[in-house]
């Protein structure tokens, strides 16, 4: 029997986990941390049509950052003028607000990306696909931000990029922009409901004060007081025994509804 011959993998197979550093000459460079929950044939050079570029639904627990203030960077790159702005978000309306709000009409691309939390969107704006918008959001990944929009802008100089050019050239802008921005960390706030007799008014706002609290409503009701309160979630549960103890468990404490 002829011999069975095996072809050529022209595709590597990558393990669960790796980190691909991507650098050029007269960028900092920018790294993206790929997950992938099995085996997958990934060739690391091929990132802007890789779906492991944007995170998926099961983000690792790690934390992000967003931008403190609104931010700007200007690059020229054979002769093409990008320039970056980018901000924090409360959410996807408030992106496409921005986008709309620094977009520049007479330019030749007003390419942007946008993450909040699992929600993500990207534009190239008329480049090749795949050469402005994802790059741009694999730079806010790669610098660990989230709610954060960022929107490049492009005069074209007269020189074509080619595709790896454009994607160095929009990611790099995006990425240089967020790196030297300032940052404000991304605290996970939780919020609840407090009932208390008015005996007890001058202790409970004395730990909320104490725990960082910020109050969002104040109801004096003919029981005693209604508080609707938001707070760092990593000093909840302490804060919880913290109330039932001083109030010798009369307060109440109850997650807010829809109508709260």
């Amino acid at each position: 029997m002829p011999a069975l011959c095996m072809p050529m993998l022209r595709w590597s197979i990558v393990p669960i986990r790796f980190r691909v550093r991507f650098a050029w000459p007269g960028y900092n460079g920018w790294k993206m941390i790929l997950d992938c929950s099995g085996m997958t044939s990934v060739h690391p050079l091929h990132f802007p049509t890789c779906r492991q570029l944007h995170r998926q639904p099961h983000r690792m627990a790690v934390m992000l950052d967003t931008l403190a203030a609104p931010a700007s960077h200007e690059l020229e790159i054979k002769h093409s003028r990008f320039i970056a702005h980018a901000a924090p978000i409360g959410n996807a309306t408030d992106a496409l607000a921005f986008v709309d709000a620094v977009s520049v009409v007479d330019a030749t691309h007003n390419c942007w990306a946008y993450r909040h939390g699992n929600e993500y969107r990207s534009s190239d704006d008329g480049e090749p696909s795949g050469t402005a918008g994802r790059p741009i959001l694999a730079a806010i990944d790669g610098q660990g931000y989230d709610r954060v929009v960022v929107v490049v802008t492009r005069w074209y100089g007269g020189i074509k990029l080619g595709a790896g050019g454009l994607v160095r050239a929009y990611g790099g802008t995006a990425a240089e922009c967020l790196r030297l921005a300032q940052r404000s960390p991304l605290i996970p706030m939780a919020e609840r409901i407090l009932h208390c007799g008015f005996e007890d008014m001058g202790i409970v706002h004395t730990l909320l004060g104490s725990a960082g609290a910020e109050k969002l409503d104040e109801q004096f009701l003919p029981e005693g007081l209604r508080l609707h309160v938001r707070l760092p979630a990593d000093r909840l549960d302490a804060l919880a025994i913290r109330l039932r103890d001083a109030t010798r468990d009369r307060l109440r404490l109850s997650e807010p509804t829809s109508n709260d």
